[in-house]
């Protein structure tokens, strides 16, 4: 705390000191302050007591065997960490606590003026010292015995100021604890956020990686039966391709045969044809008419209907994907909401 700025920023040297030794939670100059490090502004220890109570309602005493909690100062809602002993952990401030003393002794011995305590706008000379409690207004004792509150319910105006500034406190430290319940659900929210974001991403990662396996599986697959449809057809190939040879040299065997006999049958003496013809021509013509009787393809030997591959079943699991249901998940998010609520 600067006190020495706070004074020089004002006109009056103890009227800016005086601001600087109010509590903000009381209202009232400190007593018994204490240090909230690492902020370091100052309060009352009773306040800081209150308001640590209120934001910590499990705490139980000083001496306790829970941990520390935690609080946020009223000043500059800084968060505030404390151990077991709570706020009797807090250093005391003794400087602060000297200055009080100071400034007390010297207002003390200074002669009070007229200007320093409100006066009656009705009696100029009276000052208010007593509490109309049916118009709710402070006044004076004149104006209770001669003036307007005479008929009027009064009470001693420092009962009604210590009765109302201790409810005002109580208020604002209900305010206080109200502010720090609800930056601590804050707080909770966004580190749900946060963990929402963090499990979305880690799911993703999961789904890729779980669909780029899929995808592999598929593809292997997709290869294997590729593969036999390669090997069946490099079979098949292989037959024809055998009996094409086979038939291309029956074919040329019965070429040259039908070529000699040509030959032969244009031959007009009988010594010439029988020294052209092909020798022993019916055995000829039977070896020449076997090439009928070679191996043949059967019918649809060249189709390739027994590889289909009917993917109507895997096509509908792909469409029927979904995630599991989290029913626990639901659960729990609900249970989150009444809290919240709460």
């Amino acid at each position: 705390m600067d006190l020495q700025a706070g004074i020089l920023q004002d006109g009056s040297p103890m009227e800016s000191l005086e601001k600087q030794l109010i509590c903000p939670i009381c209202l009232e100059m400190f007593s018994k302050p204490v240090v909230i490090l690492p902020c370091q502004h100052n309060l009352c220890r009773k306040c800081a007591n209150d308001v640590f109570q209120a934001a910590n309602p499990y705490w139980q005493s000083r001496g306790s065997l829970i941990s520390g909690g935690r609080f946020r100062c009223p000043s500059c809602r800084h968060e505030v960490l404390l151990d077991r002993h709570g706020v009797y952990g807090l250093q005391r401030n003794l400087l602060v606590e000297n200055i009080i003393d100071i400034y007390k002794q010297e207002c003390s011995s200074r002669p009070l003026k007229k200007g320093e305590h409100p006066m009656c706008k009705e009696h100029e000379d009276e000052r208010i010292n007593i509490y109309c409690v049916t118009c709710e207004v402070p006044t004076c004792s004149m104006c209770k015995v001669f003036g307007a509150h005479k008929d009027c319910e009064v009470a001693p105006l420092q009962t009604v100021f210590q009765g109302q500034k201790t409810e005002l406190n109580n208020c604002i430290s209900m305010l206080v604890a109200g502010n720090d319940r609800i930056q601590t659900i804050i707080s909770q929210l966004e580190d749900s956020c946060q963990s929402t974001e963090e499990n979305s991403e880690a799911a993703k990662r999961e789904l890729c990686a779980r669909f780029e396996a899929l995808a592999a599986l598929l593809e292997e697959k997709k290869a294997e039966l590729l593969q036999r449809i390669c090997q069946e057809q490099a079979d098949k190939t292989a037959f024809i391709q055998s009996l094409i040879c086979q038939y291309k040299e029956q074919l040329e065997k019965s070429s040259r045969l039908v070529e000699t006999a040509i030959q032969a049958a244009e031959e007009t003496g009988g010594a010439a044809f029988l020294m052209v013809r092909p020798p022993d021509p019916p055995r000829g013509i039977v070896e020449a008419s076997k090439g009928g009787r070679l191996d043949k393809i059967e019918q649809g030997y060249e189709s390739m209907d027994a590889f289909s591959v009917s993917l109507e079943h895997l096509t509908e699991a792909v469409h029927a994907l979904d995630f599991d249901p989290a029913e626990e998940d639901e659960e729990y998010f609900d249970g989150e909401e009444e809290e919240a609520e709460e």
